[in-house]
Parts: C-alpha cells; sequence; structure tokens
C-alpha cells in the first residue's frame, strides 16, 4: 500500500465498528499522527482471551513518519493499550495532566517510564505535531480532562471529538467548552469524526449532580455495610459517592487496584481534595459496619476483580453477607451482561441487597445522548460526520441523525482509508487490522496457533496419549490416554478409545515407525479416528512417545 504524500486521510484501525480498542490515524502529506490507543475486553465471541487491542501492524510499520499519539481522555478504552503498544510505536505521547498521571504509573509497570516521552499539554491547550496543529478543547464526559481535539492543517479542520456529554454540572473538571465549537464552526470545518455511544438514545444523558443527590439520600438510609461499585475513572462520581459516605457517618475504603492507582492520580492533580483519604481494605475490618462504606472496583464482572471475589467470598480482606447493600453506580456495558449477572447472583445467594440504575437514580452515562448531539452539530456545522466508537447499529444512527441536521454522513469500518482531501471525500484503500490479547505478560495475534489452538480446547477439550514402543516401533504395553474435560480415568468409554488407538497403532506401516516424526503424526491421526468414532467429537491432540 502506497501511503497519500499529498493530502489528509483518516483510517480508524480500532474503536469503528466496535465500542472499545480506538486506535485512530490521520495522515497529512505523508506525517501520521495517532489519537488514542485503547483496550478492549473479551466475551463471549473470544472466551480464550480477556483484554483485547487493535493490531498497530500498519502503522508500526511506518513509524518513522509517525510524529505522535494524542490521548483524549484516561478511559482504558483509549489509552490501556499504550503501555503494551509503544514499543511498536516509537513516538512522543501528548496528554492532559490527570490521562499523564494515569499514564506514567502504566508505564512505569511496564518498564517504560524512562522511554516513553509524554508531553503534559494544558487542559484546553494548543500545540503543534509535525503538519497538524492542534487543540484540545474541554468536554464534560465521566473522567476528569476529557477533551475533543481540532487538528488544523493546510488542507481544512478537522475536529476528532473524543467521548464527550453536555452537563451543565459536571461537578468534577470543565464542563463542555461550546464556545469553543461554536468558533469552530464559524471558522469552518471539514469533518467532525465523532462519538456514536449513544446515538440510539433519545434525550439527554443526565447530570452527574443528580447522582450525587440521589445517592446521598439513598446511602443516608441504608444500613449495614455499603459497598458502591463504579467505574474508577469517574472521579466525579468516586467523590459523590464519598461525599455521601461522610453525610451518613461513614468511612470510605477503597477496594482493588485500579481505584486505589486512580486515587492517586486524581489526588496528584488536584482532585478529591474535598474529601478525607481513603482507608485501605485492610483497615476497614477496623471499621463497625454501619460506619463503613466501601468503593470496590469490578462492575463490569471482570473475573478478578475485587466484587468478583467478594461475591465467591474468595476476597483475602473484604466479606460481604447478609444485611449488607452492594449498590452499581454504571451501566452494564454490552457483552459483559452475563459476567454482571453471575456477580450480582453471588452477591444476592450470600444474602446481600443488590441495587442498580434501575432501581434509583444511582448512574448516567457520560456519552452523548441525540439532543447533545443535535446540539454539537449546530454549533460545529462539520460538512462531513464521521460516526465512530460504535458498533454498526450505533453508527447508522448517527449518520441519520446527522443528515437530517445538513452534514454529509460517511459510513466507516476499521481498516477503511478515508479521503479527506483533496478531491472527493470517499474511502480510496483499506488498510490490514486485526486484534491482539493480552495473554499474561504477553502480546499475541488472535488468529494466532496459540490462541486458535486455546479456543478449540475450550470447545472440543484436548487428548494427550503417551505411548512406549520398541527399537522398531512395536507397540510395549497399552497407551496412556489424558483426556480432562472429556474422559474420566475409569470411564469404560476411555477403556474403549484406547482399544480403537491400540488398533489403530497397529496399521502404522513399518515404515513410518523408525522415522520419529512420521511415527508421531501417524499416532495423533489414530488417535483422531478413535476419538471420533467414540466421542463424536475433534479435540487437540498430542502423542508423547517413549522409545525403550
Amino acid at each position: 500500500m502506497n501511503d497519500m504524500m499529498d493530502g489528509l486521510t483518516f483510517l480508524p484501525l480500532g474503536g469503528t465498528g466496535e465500542i472499545g480498542m480506538n486506535l485512530n490515524l490521520y495522515c497529512c502529506d505523508g506525517d501520521w499522527l495517532a489519537v488514542d490507543c485503547g483496550i478492549g475486553f473479551g466475551g463471549a465471541d473470544t472466551p480464550e482471551a480477556e483484554i483485547l487491542m487493535p493490531d498497530p501492524a500498519f502503522i508500526a510499520e511506518r513509524r518513522n513518519k509517525l510524529v505522535g499519539l494524542v490521548i483524549t481522555h484516561a478511559h482504558e478504552d483509549h489509552l490501556g493499550a499504550v503501555a503494551h503498544l509503544w514499543p511498536r510505536l516509537g513516538c512522543p505521547i501528548f496528554a492532559t495532566p490527570f490521562a499523564a498521571a494515569v499514564l506514567r504509573r502504566k508505564l512505569g509497570e511496564a518498564g517504560l517510564q524512562n522511554e516513553a516521552r509524554i508531553t503534559t499539554v494544558a487542559v484546553g491547550g494548543d500545540f503543534s505535531v509535525g503538519p497538524y496543529q492542534l487543540g484540545f478543547i474541554a468536554m464534560t464526559h465521566s473522567v476528569p480532562e476529557a477533551q475533543a481535539l481540532s487538528i488544523r492543517t493546510r488542507h481544512g479542520v478537522v475536529l476528532h471529538s473524543g467521548d464527550w456529554k453536555l452537563d451543565p454540572q459536571p461537578l468534577v473538571g470543565r464542563a463542555t467548552d461550546l464556545e469553543r465549537f461554536a468558533a469552530l464552526g464559524r471558522e469552518g470545518v471539514l469533518a467532525m469524526v465523532c462519538d456514536s455511544t449513544n446515538a440510539l438514545v433519545e434525550g439527554e444523558s443526565g447530570s452527574e449532580a443528580d447522582v450525587r443527590r440521589s445517592l446521598t439520600a439513598l446511602i443516608a438510609g441504608i444500613e449495614g455495610r455499603v459497598a458502591v461499585t463504579c467505574f474508577a475513572s469517574n472521579v466525579a462520581r468516586v467523590e459523590s459517592i464519598a461525599l455521601a459516605a461522610e453525610a451518613a457517618g461513614r468511612s470510605v475504603a477503597v477496594v482493588g487496584r485500579s481505584l486505589r492507582n486512580l486515587e492517586a492520580a486524581a489526588r496528584e492533580c488536584g482532585y478529591l481534595t474535598g474529601v478525607r483519604d481513603f482507608l485501605s481494605e485492610q483497615d476497614a475490618g477496623l471499621v463497625p459496619d454501619e460506619n463503613l462504606l466501601l468503593i470496590v472496583t469490578g462492575s463490569q464482572g471482570e473475573p478478578r476483580s475485587a466484587l468478583s471475589r467478594i461475591s465467591a467470598d474468595t476476597h483475602p480482606n473484604i466479606s460481604l453477607g447478609e444485611g449488607d447493600t452492594v449498590i452499581y453506580s454504571s451501566r452494564m456495558i454490552p457483552g459483559n451482561e452475563r459476567a454482571i449477572m453471575a456477580v450480582q447472583d453471588g452477591l444476592v445467594r450470600r444474602g446481600v441487597r443488590v441495587l442498580t440504575d434501575r432501581d434509583h437514580m444511582v448512574h448516567v452515562s457520560g456519552h452523548a445522548a441525540r439532543d447533545e448531539i443535535r446540539t454539537l452539530y449546530d454549533l460545529v456545522k462539520p460538512h462531513y460526520a464521521i460516526p465512530v466508537h460504535g458498533e454498526w447499529r450505533h453508527l447508522t444512527a448517527h449518520a441519520e441523525l446527522a443528515r437530517e441536521l445538513g452534514s454529509k454522513p460517511v459510513l466507516l469500518e476499521d481498516g477503511d482509508m478515508l479521503n479527506l482531501s483533496p478531491g472527493r471525500v470517499e474511502v480510496v484503500d483499506s488498510a490490514p487490522v486485526g486484534r491482539l490479547a493480552l495473554d499474561g505478560n504477553r502480546i499475541l495475534p488472535m488468529t494466532g496457533g496459540v490462541l486458535a489452538a486455546r479456543r478449540k480446547m475450550l470447545f472440543n477439550g484436548i487428548v494427550m496419549a503417551s505411548v512406549a514402543v520398541d527399537s522398531a516401533g512395536r507397540l510395549l504395553g497399552k497407551p496412556k490416554l489424558s483426556a480432562p474435560g472429556l474422559l474420566e480415568a475409569d470411564d469404560p468409554e476411555t477403556t474403549r478409545v484406547i482399544s480403537a488407538f491400540s488398533a489403530g497403532l497397529g496399521d502404522i506401516p513399518p515404515s513410518t515407525r523408525t522415522d520419529e516424526d512420521e511415527f508421531r503424526e501417524a499416532a495423533k491421526t489414530a488417535l483422531r479416528r478413535a476419538l471420533g468414532r467414540r466421542l463424536q467429537k475433534r479435540p487437540l491432540v498430542d502423542v508423547h512417545l517413549l522409545r525403550v
């Protein structure tokens, strides 16, 4: 693929056609700019992987022309992959103070704190990167210092919205800078690349101030231990929970590593000054139940999160039971429903009362609903609308709304290369895209052999056979079989499979038995046939040959 050396191009590698894994690229006259680099979470369609990332191979091959990576805000789906993928990019990073504080901790854990260079840009600040004149514009979102990004080039102005909403009382951080958007609209905007998460939701998203009032009233009337789970990065929500707890005479303890990290980043940047320092989970046991409130990670049912372990009664420091209450001050991210319900079911089984946004006003979305989207389009008046950050139904609804508001929508998917200038605004090429999985401390391709084998094992199992043969390849005794999840050792079916496998081994030609690799492959074929006849399944198989 030849990069366009004289023009302006937009290319999403992640986050368009899906929610999460945001990685967006712009190319101006041959110089590339990346915006956001986030993770996603595995779901029912990817049981072999828990954390996913966009494959940056396309831009990694062009890293010598990558002038920078701009982070719009400190959510995992926008910066969570930086510490894992930065070694493949090697470019300067630009972020506001809060996002930079969060990112430095992640880079430190990855041992990259002395390699990756972060330039801190003031909220609403202007800066230049290569041929791009960039400007942060304050946006309200469910994390402090969310920023839209104005991208000025000699070919025109593009507005990249990031995640946003309109909240007249965000409580923490600045409200959306409507005047800056109006000024952009008067200047003229070629295209707006805009969040589509709530494009199907009529009305407005609601205010954090309403949640604060509701939480304060709700927590005041609850007896026993109270635990509240929310997105750790929502500093306004954490502050609201803490203030509600203090009003009810409760001390606050945070439970979960991500909450402790975000609390440290928030206090470092001057947030949470109105609440006392939080207790550790170890200190929580020293506080009477009626005087304790826990803020707990795990609102999305993450298997190793604090709330999941509490639900299973395996947490080393915290337990909840009869007479206690858990409040979900969060929404269900699509794909996480089953995991969340499993945790809630475990809590209820232990006698815990579970309250959600279906019961009380304990959550508002951080993403703009349709009335807010209309307001932004009325201000910016972009010639072209490019919906991103959503699945296809969200993108389509956003496109229809943009058309009604006078913009020309362009629907893209990850990998579509959109020419913005010169000439027609249209998809002119495609780039290879894919997903990577974080597996412990390794990064593996989702289509690679390791995860493909794991996926097959999940559904079909694995069978290991050990076979002792003499120097001529003649069978010595019966093969040993291990088939966890498929066969029990004392299952009569196991004996029948071993017999069929032994018979298959006897049919292998003598010429094959003297070659180690050929013998092993022939033995694996015999094992597959024996399993297929008896079990009607095709598990992964392996054979260990021992020559005696």
